[in-house]
């Protein structure tokens, strides 16, 4: 084998002619299971993205209805879930602020007591 300046390099022989031939076969094999492994991957990710898509429109709908939006297509049921989804949401809501209320009467409540 020559160098690329023309040097010799190895002395050639049968054995290390097959060494050459062996590892230039091995990533030949590795270079065409990666590419062969991109494909499938492509595939894996193009399915996942699909699954995805189709998870966020109906995350989209569902948000829509919950904000009064394209019910047209709800049945009475689906509507009195909404509605009941609605006012237990509205209920923690609520709940929530008047804690806020409270704990800013209360820090005020010792404001007062502390400049009296």
């Amino acid at each position: 084998l020559f160098s690329t300046k023309g040097k010799l390099y190895e002395y050639s022989t049968d054995a290390s002619m097959e060494r050459i031939l062996e590892r230039y076969e091995r990533y030949s094999q590795a270079e065409r299971a990666v590419k062969q492994g991109d494909t499938e991957s492509q595939g894996s990710w193009c399915l996942e993205y699909s699954r995805l898509k189709a998870k966020i429109d109906v995350l989209q709908k569902r948000q829509r209805q919950l904000m009064g939006e394209q019910l047209d297509s709800c049945t009475l049921k689906e509507i009195q879930q909404l509605e009941q989804q609605l006012e237990t949401g509205l209920k923690h809501i609520r709940s929530r602020k008047n804690q806020l209320l409270f704990d800013s009467l209360t820090e005020l409540q010792n404001k007062e007591k502390a400049l009296q």
